[in-house]
């Protein structure tokens, strides 16, 4: 049996799509721990796992022996190890010699709380678990930490979903093969259209409260999307859906679309899709004309369907996989950062507009082995497991 860590629900519908693809491209029995069952549940991840835990987290009760020795650790030695043990046992301890562990938190090194995955990872190891790190990202930056880099290196397997991470792990841990996010090869599942979509002329539009976070100015990233959401009804016969993608308490892209409906919605033409599952929003997402997103898996949806797509961006996935896919990230990807005035958006759209034929025609004949490409990282596994 495989066994799946470092999942945190799947009200990102992001985590939802690697667990359902990833169950298929391992095509065995498949348990699952996670933060959140109870989004989970809601979802319907249960259909696809064999097993469904809790990710507790646990502190020790102070003054006990527990708690005393992984606090004096953490003065001596700055070091988690021990706490985490302590905190996470009831994953860890049923940990087996040779037994797999996926870590499938595909961004995980990308934000705080690296120390916790790397102490996770030394209780992991200690009861002689194999471990991998699957479909990831990773700054190259944060891989020049020693600390990060010791902890990568310990990992049997690392599968990177992108040539950017893949070069930068590769320096860390040689056991590192480049493969495609598994939610590439996601199954879709087309429910009847909702009132106000004209198929064939749809806009897919997906925004999220990470990237206004993610900016110098999240006021002027609102204001590129109502630029872009007006040029689309100015100038082209299209109508806009508004779909998202996360919708996690804190995090929930609906609080972000919602503002963008309620200044288009009188006009007829735009819609807000509600909140599905991973596999039906890509049904929606796959019967766009075009789409532009922010979230990475929204974004993936739309390749894997042959989208013409532009990402706004914030990290290395982005840039990565759009490399992949195209040789460049120019023109399909802009870094939200870089967004200096909301015309700036409108701009990218424009030029997707005029060669969204040319970007239909090379998705078409690429997206069929890229894909193939998550595949790779269920025969890597089977190499470490002789």
């Amino acid at each position: 049996m495989y066994i799946l860590y470092g999942h945190g629900g799947s009200d990102n519908h992001g985590c939802e799509a690697i667990v359902r693809a990833t169950v298929g491209i391992l095509n065995d029995k498949t348990a699952l721990y996670s933060t959140n069952i109870e989004a989970d549940l809601q979802y319907g991840i249960t259909d696809v796992v064999t097993r469904l835990e809790h990710d507790t987290n646990c502190h020790p009760k102070r003054w006990t022996p527990v708690w005393f020795f992984s606090r004096l650790e953490t003065k001596i030695t700055g070091r988690i190890d021990r706490e985490i043990c302590s905190r996470r046992g009831a994953m860890i301890n049923v940990a087996q010699p040779g037994q797999l562990w996926l870590s499938i938190g595909g961004d995980n090194y990308c934000y705080p709380g690296i120390d916790v995955i790397a102490a996770l990872n030394t209780g992991l190891k200690r009861r002689g678990g194999k471990l991998v790190l699957w479909g990831c990202s990773v700054e190259p930056d944060v891989v020049c930490n020693p600390m990060i880099a010791r902890d990568l290196a310990t990992y049997d397997l690392i599968t990177a979903r992108e040539t950017i991470s893949y070069e930068a792990l590769k320096k860390v841990n040689p056991n590192t093969v480049l493969v495609a996010d598994p939610a590439f090869v996601l199954e879709r599942n087309d429910l009847p259209l909702p009132d106000g979509w004209i198929e064939g002329k749809m806009v897919g539009i997906n925004a999220s409260p990470l990237i206004l976070q993610s900016s110098k100015d999240g006021q002027l990233v609102l204001d590129a999307f109502k630029a872009l959401i007006q040029r689309i009804l100015d100038t082209t016969d299209c109508s806009v859906a508004l779909i998202p993608h996360v919708v996690c308490n804190g995090s929930d892209d609906r609080t972000v679309l919602a503002l963008l409906h309620s200044a288009f919605g009188q006009t007829g033409r735009v819609i807000m899709v509600e909140d599905h599952n991973c596999m039906e929003l890509k049904g929606y997402i796959a019967r766009c004309r075009m789409f532009i997103g922010a979230r990475t898996h929204a974004t993936i949806a739309a390749y894997s369907s042959c989208v013409p797509t532009l990402v706004v961006g914030y990290s290395v996935k982005a840039r990565g996989i759009a490399r992949d896919l195209f040789g460049t990230e120019e023109n399909y990807v802009l870094p939200v950062q870089e967004l200096a005035d909301p015309s700036d958006l409108v701009k990218r759209f424009d030029w997707l507009l005029s060669h969204e034929q040319q970007i239909r025609d090379h998705l078409e004949k690429t997206i069929p082995e890229y894909s193939a490409r998550a595949y790779a990282a269920k025969e890597a596994i089977d190499r470490i497991l002789l």
